[in-house]
């Protein structure tokens, strides 16, 4: 919670509930103690709601295992025969090993694949790619990627001379008609 949430319990429910337990042992007003159980049953319920929207709200963290895998092109950013056309023709995998396999395929048949080696920036929240390529690469490998994150997922954004950005996100490939 944040500072103000802090403050709010130091200066305000504390002794509040303090002198609102005292003014209920002396007199027994069973109003005094309604009150009590009300405020503290939103205090709760607060924190509860607090909790589960921060679930659903809050960008995943991410760890070195998390990118490890198969990425493809995603359609979903900008639908439309060009995302097909680069789905269709472009996706990469990482290994354990720090290997990145980025390949040129026609549909499923795999035409032509760079190799090359991935690390990590270690000065980052999140794991940041660094990519090595032997020369020539391939112009959408030209700059490293930006990672975005959303609430359950990721993806990365590579800055292609040709086709501007160009947007892959984890999964396997799997043919489109």
């Amino acid at each position: 919670m944040g500072f103000g949430a802090n403050l709010f319990f130091v200066f305000i429910l504390i002794p509040g509930t303090l002198i609102m337990l005292i003014a209920w042992i002396f007199t027994r007003n069973i109003q005094i103690g309604r009150l009590l159980l009300f405020g503290w049953a939103c205090v709760i319920a607060l924190v509860i709601l607090d909790i589960v929207v921060r679930v659903f709200t809050e960008k995943k963290q991410l760890e070195r295992d998390d990118i490890y895998g198969t990425y493809v092109i995603d359609r979903s950013k900008f639908p439309g025969k060009q995302a097909d056309w680069q789905y269709n023709h472009y996706w990469f995998a990482i290994t354990k090993d720090g290997k990145l396999n980025f390949h040129i395929t026609n549909k499923a048949r795999v035409v032509k694949t760079y190799q090359g080696f991935v690390s990590f920036k270690e000065d980052y929240v999140n794991p940041r790619l660094v990519i090595q390529l032997p020369e020539p690469h391939h112009h959408i490998m030209e700059v490293e990627p930006t990672l975005y994150r959303d609430v359950f997922s990721f993806y990365y954004v590579f800055k292609s001379p040709r086709f501007g950005n160009v947007f892959f996100t984890k999964g396997e490939w799997k043919p489109i008609d």
